[in-house]
């Protein structure tokens, strides 16, 4: 085993790592800049037509389903992807056809590699990360001593730093993405396990996966790349589908939401902030209320913030070397979200009643509350966490 996790009590001195991005700038994070030829994947976008410049936001409904509290992985259901914002384009008979959009940031045409989660280290140890600023989706979750760490979830290829070991709960989050490529150094407890029962194709390093490297910039365990393009290029896949997100550009609930330029809260211990950037159209995340860069000089950011409020417990099968347990957070079931989004904040009600199923995200009234199109934080909180 070569992870070592690292364990910091004092919350004050392990706040959350910033994940800022001055590439996802509202001129940047486009339809347009979010397409294959920017991100490194390759397009999948009709050819042969005529694209027409008119840009149509469609709002994807996600069924409501019971909320079921059971921990067990259940077998992924089928979803065909839907279309979240779309733009038209002239078929060969002369009629409209919406053209899908990539489904886990409501921008760009649907990437046709495989869907890649990496498992990325939260801590001051490893900061400055690589590559964090080009996920999609960048999922907080408690670990153990109210530390957190980062699941990033690219449709797109970067070299990655740091990469860290697994967690048993990390199967039950990612399991409705399906045949993703899951990557991380390695695991203790029952996180082997868990995951092996998953249907994810697994990219390990402890295992000898190719695509790994350490670099001196940072001491073992800081120090682990991931050349996410090599291994997409090696690893069969899931492509992306419809997780439950909704995206829309513009919504009258959120006109009349109460404005809101700065978000606190936390994960577990570690304090989590964001400052939106009314240019960039993007939350920074900060720490001590200094934005951080990545290793390439690039802020990470997002348009969204979801703050989704979770059950969970202490995991005593995986417990870290000075004998911490890990925390198991539940994101199958339900429970109230802030959702932060062009500078308001909004609430309601996540349900999700299966791993499999898509994760909804409802208004008071059960109507989908649609994300800003290019990408989102997810911070996995206990549920009573404040968040202002």
């Amino acid at each position: 085993m070569t992870n070592v996790r690292q364990n910091n009590p004092t919350a004050s001195t392990r706040t959350a790592s910033t994940r800022t991005a001055s590439t996802r700038t509202a001129s940047t994070r486009t339809a347009s800049t979010r397409a294959a030829s920017t991100r490194s994947g390759p397009s999948t976008r009709p050819r042969g037509a005529a694209v027409l410049t008119a840009v149509l936001t469609a709002v994807v409904l996600v069924p409501l389903a019971a909320c079921s509290s059971s921990p067990s992985p259940a077998p992924a259901t089928s979803s065909s992807p839907k279309p979240t914002t779309a733009s038209f384009e002239a078929t060969a008979s002369g009629t409209m056809a919406p053209v899908p959009v990539n489904p886990l940031t409501g921008q760009g045409p649907v990437p046709s590699g495989p869907v890649v989660a990496v498992k990325i280290d939260d801590t001051a140890s490893s900061r400055p990360s690589r590559g964090v600023d080009r996920a999609d989706v960048i999922y907080v979750e408690e670990v153990e001593g109210g530390l957190t760490r980062m699941i990033g979830v690219f449709t797109t290829y970067p070299t990655v730093r740091s990469v860290r070991s697994m967690r048993p709960m990390d199967a039950e989050l990612l399991w409705n993405y399906g045949n993703l490529v899951y990557v991380a150094t390695g695991g203790g407890g029952s996180g082997p396990a868990t995951l092996a029962g998953s249907p994810f194709s697994r990219v390990i390093m402890d295992d000898g996966a190719a695509g790994f490297a350490r670099d001196r910039s940072h001491p073992a365990p800081y120090n682990v790349n991931a050349d996410l393009q090599l291994i997409a290029s090696r690893t069969k896949g899931a492509r992306a589908h419809n997780v439950g997100f909704t995206w829309a550009a513009s919504d009258p609930r959120v006109a009349k939401a109460p404005a809101d330029a700065a978000v606190s809260t936390r994960v577990g211990n570690t304090p989590m902030t964001f400052t939106w950037d009314a240019g960039a159209k993007t939350y920074v995340r900060t720490i001590n209320g200094r934005r951080l860069n990545t290793a390439e000089g690039r802020p990470i950011a997002q348009p969204n913030v979801l703050v989704q409020m979770c059950d969970g417990y202490t995991d005593r099968s995986d417990i870290d070397p000075i004998g911490n347990p890990s925390r198991y957070t539940k994101t199958v079931g339900s429970g109230p979200f802030v959702l932060y989004r062009d500078g308001k904040r909004l609430t309601g009600t996540w349900k999700r009643p299966t791993p499999g199923a898509p994760t909804s995200y409802v208004d008071a009234s059960g109507k989908p509350l649609p994300l800003a199109p290019g990408g989102a934080f997810v911070l996995l909180a206990r549920k009573g966490t404040p968040a202002s």
